[in-house]
């Protein structure tokens, strides 16, 4: 199945499911998802978002805040300091 055909077929209700068997693991049914399960549906999740909801929606996204021109949107980082160890 293409991309065009997935997002198609994918309802609303579907990409629900996914996302919360991503989120716990597990189908509905309690089955284990199986390492290549989880990446199908991510993925699938990943691709629907794309393709239907606003930047804000979608599964992922970190609001930044808005910042002045110039400004990092990450705080400043720590001052290092130097560990020294001594020997006994």
């Amino acid at each position: 199945m293409n991309v065009e055909a997935m997002l198609k077929a994918m309802t609303p209700e579907v990409h629900a499911a996914l996302k919360r068997a991503v989120e716990i693991g597990k189908w509905p049914d309690g089955r284990a998802l199986t390492d290549e399960q989880k990446a199908v549906c991510m993925e699938a999740v990943i691709t629907y978002d794309l393709h239907n909801l606003s930047e804000e929606e979608r599964v992922g996204y970190i609001d930044r805040g808005s910042k002045a021109e110039g400004e990092l949107c990450d705080d400043e980082p720590p001052e290092t300091s130097i560990l020294k160890w001594k020997d006994q």
